[in-house]
């Protein structure tokens, strides 16, 4: 089974690396994240014709999350419960007994800006509700596009951004609390030594010279997770192509022995 998860910055601007992106690697399960668009406007037909079904929480122009996968999806809970003001933030469906949650964290802006709080406050509600997820007892994916380094080498310049946006403690304080629920995230797990960078800013060339951060996570309950058998961050789909823009982000593959 393939598994991905992708923050395609508007789902309109990108709708060809995502067809592509789908034909060439042909994942089984994918989480995206800032579709940008409403529900009506979600091509769920082109999504059909290349044999994936959908799950989506969508709003216009912001935010944005689906889950698409090969198998039918049963769309179990659209927005993080309690937090719906953040806006379309996360869905979660079930996809052959797993359950799939696609989560797309608030950025926070910067640490002194009100929507820092707001954003620590949203990973929590987040924690409650993976908690709840992991009781229910069936196996369980999480991915997404986090807004956090977990570590020093999931950033470029550790040093330099220490105790800023997506590096502060409390931030990470979160991701620990989602690995103390007993989620494994991936990733990092398979792959202990590779910054696998998955984001890096469209200005002054810094993915050519790989100036990124690891901001988009794929977490799993431990009995999927012991069956990982390679992680990657697919960066032939962050760079332009025939006068196409890419998004700011690549997409993470995990590949695990296990069918649906």
């Amino acid at each position: 089974m393939r598994i991905a998860t992708w923050n395609v910055n508007s789902l309109n601007a990108r709708m060809q690396f995502v067809v592509d992106w789908l034909k060439t690697r042909d994942p089984d399960i994918v989480c995206l994240q800032e579709l940008k668009l409403t529900e009506e406007a979600f091509p769920f037909e082109a999504f059909e014709e290349l044999g994936y079904h959908a799950a989506i929480c969508a709003q216009k122009s912001w935010n944005g999350v689906a889950v698409i996968a090969k198998e039918p999806v049963e769309q179990t809970q659209v927005g993080l419960p309690g937090a719906e003001e953040a806006g379309a933030r996360l869905v979660s469906a079930n996809v052959a007994g797993i359950t799939v949650t696609s989560v797309y964290i608030p950025n926070g802006k910067f640490v002194e800006h009100d929507d820092f709080p707001k954003k620590l406050a949203w990973l929590e509600s987040f924690c409650d509700y993976a908690s709840k997820l992991i009781e229910s007892g069936l196996p369980l994916i999480i991915g997404g596009d986090f807004n956090l380094c977990p570590a020093d080498i999931d950033s470029h310049d550790p040093v330099g951004l220490a105790g800023h946006i997506f590096h502060t403690d409390e931030e990470r304080a979160c991701y620990e609390r989602i690995l103390d629920l007993g989620l494994v995230d991936m990733f990092r797990n398979q792959d202990p030594q590779t910054p696998g960078f998955s984001w890096w800013d469209y200005r002054s060339g810094q993915f050519h010279k790989n100036n990124g951060l690891r901001i988009d996570l794929l977490f799993a309950t431990p009995n999927l997770a012991e069956k990982v058998t390679h992680v990657g961050v697919d960066r032939d789909f962050r760079k332009k192509r025939e006068g196409l823009t890419p998004s700011d982000h690549a997409p993470v593959i995990v590949d695990l022995a296990f069918a649906v």
